[in-house]
């Protein structure tokens, strides 16, 4: 059973710091925020309410195929974009259109390849809750590593488990995705079992597993010190749609040595 983080502070100038945020992911080396959490630290943030932020939670039902597979998968649905934040207290900017890149050492089934993935829509782009998350995710993780600049990719993903077969949300296995950080926000489940988040330290110890249930449940990593996978969903009712739908956020600071580029 993993607990839910209290929600942040404020420093006296306005900034957030999230302290207990900070604390709990340099202990653990990953962190689980409830949904209850995760929407009051977001709606502080944009300084609106978060949870009913429709635009954003239907742009999941825009998704094209993922046609990289090289297990043969049809099972997967995505869009794909990359952001940057150049110096300390500085918003995250969306850059020109480039595709992903992972090394086949962190991830050998679909590495070594770039990969063109449509592009994410506008209406996620201009979202206030993408916003927020940016916000964050650069507060907590600059905080932790004394870096302010930024090289950020956002994936929306929706895995299918179709006519009784199972979709894997991470069909290359337990894996690092060779940043310093990842977020992995829960948008939906749909009429889908299992699914479990895993995290597993660098002698292939199993160190957390727990569910992303709710909408805004979501989870931190330190990409540079556990692994993180999940297990493959099946349908509850094959007779009807199952899905599981997410957010990635991966934060990497240009002068790492990294598996992405």
């Amino acid at each position: 059973m993993v607990d839910y983080i209290p929600a942040s502070s404020t420093g006296e100038n306005g900034s957030s710091h999230f302290p207990d945020f900070v604390e709990g992911l340099e202990q653990d080396d990953f962190l689980f925020i409830d949904h209850r959490r995760s929407i009051d630290l977001l709606s502080g943030l944009a300084r609106a309410p978060i949870g009913d932020d429709q635009e954003f939670l239907d742009s999941w039902n825009h998704l094209e195929q993922d046609q990289y597979m090289a297990d043969g998968g049809k099972y997967r649905k995505r869009r794909h974009a990359v952001y940057a934040i150049q110096n300390a207290g500085e918003q995250a900017q969306k850059m020109p259109y480039q595709p992903h890149y992972q090394t086949v050492d962190y991830n050998p089934l679909n590495g070594g390849v770039a990969r063109y993935f449509a592009p994410i829509l506008d209406d996620l782009h201009h979202s206030a809750t993408l916003a927020a998350l940016l916000e964050f995710g650069n507060s907590v993780f600059s905080q932790i590593t004394g870096k302010n600049q930024w090289h950020i990719e956002l994936h929306q993903f929706r895995i299918e488990a179709r006519d009784g077969q199972l979709g894997k949300p991470t069909p290359e296995g337990v894996h690092r995705d060779g940043v310093d950080f990842v977020i992995v926000v829960m948008i939906k489940r749909v009429n889908i079992d299992s699914g479990a988040t895993t995290i597993f330290d660098l002698d292939n110890k199993l160190v957390g597993e727990f569910m992303l249930r709710e909408t805004f449940d979501m989870v931190l990593v330190n990409d540079r010190r556990v692994y993180h996978g999940v297990t493959p969903i099946t349908p509850i009712d094959p007779k009807l749609e199952a899905f599981r739908d997410v957010l990635v956020i991966t934060f990497r600071a240009p002068d790492s040595a990294a598996g992405f580029r």
